[in-house]
């Protein structure tokens, strides 16, 4: 399997804070990986390196075997794709609409869309069960909604990456469940290369093929989910206590947490 992403030795401090030291990875082809650990733990800063909106101090990093510094803004965004942790949309645009400004790296010169760039469009709102909402104002849908019509965004550039910044922040548990639902379909079935910041170790460890843990800006573990997800590195990484139980439909590492103790043996 060859190399979507590569990370050689990257660091990367804002001032005199160290922000991630000496980080070098791959990101296979086809991967379905999730990015997790702590507050502060550099996952976000980690996820602006890949897609290119901040450059590493020192290392390098390869999109497709190609230095990612060397590539022009249209290029990479015709490869990769993100959906950002928040996304605000300032006029009142339709769903469609919205989508629509995913296009913009395949685009012509002159910038139009064309009934084309509406289908792909229109396809990837089906992918996440939005179509019919195409011409609804964006501003009307509930956060879940919203946040698939933002996928829906990233996906009508055709990328072969998708890189998303804690995608479940704000919703609740029956749209946690869709989104990661909806990712690992694509994953499954058009084999696209996927990266996801998670606080949500569970929904990681059900649907991941890897998962990644930061701590401190360094990398902790990696490694497919029953082999990182133990009880002692999670503790070691959160500094929590945990007990690490089995998912009874799939058998996924379930991570149950328990209150720290006080001096007196009190939870």
């Amino acid at each position: 399997m060859s190399e979507a992403l590569t990370a050689l030795r990257v660091s990367l401090a804002f001032g005199r804070t160290p922000v991630l030291r000496e980080l070098s990875f791959d990101l296979p082809q086809g991967d379905f990986a999730a990015v997790l650990g702590p507050n502060g733990a550099g996952k976000t800063t980690l996820l602006r390196l890949l897609s290119g909106s901040l450059a590493p101090q020192k290392g390098s990093i390869h999109l497709f075997g190609r230095d990612l510094a060397s590539l022009p803004a249209r290029e990479r965004a015709a490869s990769l794709a993100v959906v950002p942790q928040e996304s605000r949309v300032l006029f009142p645009f339709t769903v469609l609409e919205v989508v629509l400004m995913g296009r913009f790296p395949r685009l012509g010169i002159l910038g139009m869309e064309s009934r084309e760039d509406e289908a792909v469009a229109a396809r990837c709102l089906e992918e996440v069960g939005m179509l019919t909402f195409a011409r609804r104002p964006l501003d009307s849908l509930s956060s879940g909604e919203r946040q698939r019509v933002f996928i829906a965004r990233a996906l009508a550039q055709e990328p072969r990456i998708l890189l998303l910044d804690e995608p479940t922040t704000f919703l609740d548990l029956k749209h946690r469940l869709q989104v990661f639902g909806i990712l690992s379909r694509l994953n499954r079935r058009s084999g696209l290369t996927i990266l996801t910041i998670s606080h949500d170790l569970n929904l990681a460890a059900r649907h991941c093929r890897t998962i990644w843990i930061l701590k401190g800006g360094s990398m902790l573990a990696h490694g497919a989910p029953a082999e990182v997800l133990t009880a002692e590195r999670v503790q070691e990484a959160y500094g929590t206590d945990v007990e690490i139980g089995r998912d009874p439909r799939t058998g996924s590492p379930l991570v149950i947490p328990y209150p720290a103790r006080d001096a007196g043996g009190n939870a």
